[in-house]
């Protein structure tokens, strides 16, 4: 016959086991969590220009207009106040420019001088999230066409500085990935993001068709990034997910460097200086 004992001590040994089997179930819950915890691997504030995380890059593509001058001349690229400062400018005059397209052909002459920077060759990643807090003093005006980007390490665009930088735009290994593009001919406070899709040849990519236009108040700060996630490409502003390239992100298992650069497009006269201010850059990956 059982004793009241008997049956407390059951009772006992159960509400153990129950516990131990809630506390290894939070464990494994917990354990998953941090898997799924970014961690950054490159963060750059811009308190000065570091040439370990950035080098200028002088070409000529899209048929843009201006010319891209080295270590900030005219005051194209500069950092000050903790923020890095990315401008076209108009000279005045026409003036002499050394940039080459990919076929070796020279910019004409153009008053209009711009900055552009990569990290190419300085920081690059496979995957994970590229983000970048960024601002324009002004925006919506014809002609703008302020950009930040990533693209394939093994891209054959100038500079060419390593032996394996033979893969043309926009094959895997050159692969592209917009993240913030402002294009002022079509409308002030409004971005494009997305993916340019590959016809896999050299020089044919599809610009539109993963591509989609959002609205935000371009002259205050905003975060935008893109990441991973399984095998999409998410794209977000502040942290809020805005759209998503599904079933693309296996397309980039390349290592991809970034670009941020202000660009003018067309012939269109512009007032001012144009700037585009940027306050970090981080790379991150999953633990």
């Amino acid at each position: 016959m059982k004793t009241a004992n008997y049956y407390l001590l059951s009772f006992i040994i159960l509400g153990i086991g129950i516990i131990s089997c809630k506390t290894k179930e939070k464990k494994e819950a917990t354990n998953t969590e941090e898997s799924t915890v970014w961690k950054v691997d490159f963060i750059d504030n811009f308190d000065t220009f570091n040439s370990e995380n950035w080098q200028d890059q002088r070409i000529w593509v899209n048929n843009e207009t201006h010319c891209y001058v080295p270590d900030g001349e005219f005051g194209t690229r500069e950092v000050s106040d903790g923020s890095l400062k990315l401008k076209v400018v108009d000279t005045g005059k026409p003036r002499p420019c050394d940039n080459l397209d990919k076929n070796g052909k020279q910019h004409p002459e153009t008053q209009y001088v711009a900055g552009r920077i990569v990290s190419k060759n300085k920081k690059e990643f496979i995957k994970g999230k590229w983000t970048a807090k960024l601002k324009l003093a002004s925006n919506g005006e014809a002609s703008m066409f302020p950009a930040w980007w990533l693209l394939g390490a093994q891209n054959n665009e100038s500079p060419v500085q390593e032996a394996d930088e033979n893969v043309c735009w926009p094959l895997t290994g050159s692969g592209e990935i917009d993240i913030f593009e402002h294009h002022g001919d079509h409308q002030k406070d409004h971005f494009t993001a997305g993916a340019i899709k590959s016809l896999g040849e050299c020089d044919k990519g599809d610009w539109w068709s993963l591509r989609k236009g959002f609205d935000v108040t371009l002259n205050e700060y905003h975060t935008y990034s893109v990441e991973w996630e399984g095998s999409d490409l998410v794209y977000r502003v502040d942290d809020k997910e805005i759209y998503r390239n599904i079933g693309e992100g296996d397309k980039y298992p390349e290592k991809m460097f970034a670009i941020l650069n202000f660009a003018k497009i067309t012939d269109s006269p512009m007032t001012g200086e144009w700037v585009m201010e940027v306050d970090w850059v981080k790379h991150e990956y999953r633990k």
